[in-house]
């Protein structure tokens, strides 16, 4: 799996703003509270985001109204799953996974604020063209 230079600087950004959002606030909150600041501070930068983004899916040709919402949606290419969790769970990257393959977005970050530094806590996860097929 190997990155455009153009995602990697905007994930080092994001990642950078989500250090500033852990170091202030430390763990132990809701993924809600740690999802306001991370938004906060992608404002400030003029980063282009949306938020819980409805993810449609579509078995066979039929659209599945199924309540999946992505996260965080930055600048139209790279997927943020917010966790504030004890430990990161393989399900959690097969999730982030399966949604990079639904939106053809090919670089998604899993950012899990429990984790006393947040470096600990962070998987980047990119798939190749090949993954989409």
């Amino acid at each position: 799996m190997n990155e455009t230079g153009e995602n990697d600087e905007l994930t080092k950004r994001i990642i950078g703003f989500a250090i500033e959002v852990h170091r202030f606030l430390g763990p132990g909150l809701l993924e809600s509270a740690y999802e306001e600041c991370l938004c906060i501070e992608m404002k400030r930068a003029d980063v282009t985001f949306a938020r819980q983004v409805a993810l449609t899916v579509t078995y066979k040709g039929v659209r599945l109204d199924c309540g999946y919402r992505l996260d965080l949606v930055v600048e139209n290419r790279l997927i943020l799953e917010i966790k504030a969790v004890e430990r990161i769970m393989p399900v959690y990257q097969a999730q982030l996974l399966t949604y990079l393959k639904l939106t053809s977005i090919t670089t998604g970050l899993l950012l899990n604020f429990s984790s006393p530094v947040l470096k600990d806590g962070i998987r980047r996860l990119v798939l190749r063209e090949s993954d989409f097929r």
